[in-house]
């Protein structure tokens, strides 16, 4: 069973960077794709940015040339380095991966950026 477990969420300052990790090690086939997205408080979750197995990426546009998100080789590991942080990005950021056509969640990990 696939299992979420993010972590590198915490408060900085605006400007400054963070790393998020999400890691699944309970599952031996590979998940595609894997994904980070963020939900502010009453409103839905939306994408931040998404990894294909092949390298294709895809990103929120509002992130686009400041987050970057990438995955160790063909592991069920992604980051996501967030650079230029805005008091904006402050929400709560969730891993995301698809595995024989099943949606899984982390439990999600704070991101504050302080002004």
């Amino acid at each position: 069973q696939v299992q979420l477990v993010e972590s590198g969420g915490g408060l900085v300052e605006a400007g400054a960077s963070l790393r998020l990790s999400c890691a699944d090690s309970k599952t031996p086939f590979t998940i595609n794709p894997m994904a980070w997205y963020r939900q502010a408080p009453g409103k839905q979750r939306e994408l931040v940015a998404a990894f294909y197995l092949g390298g294709t990426t895809k990103y929120e546009d509002s992130v686009q040339g400041r987050f970057t998100i990438s995955r160790d080789g063909a592991k069920n590991t992604v980051f996501l380095q967030m650079s230029s942080l805005k008091p904006d990005d402050t929400v709560v950021y969730y891993c995301n991966g698809i595995w024989h056509g099943n949606t899984y969640w982390g439990q999600g990990t704070q991101v504050t950026v302080s002004s």
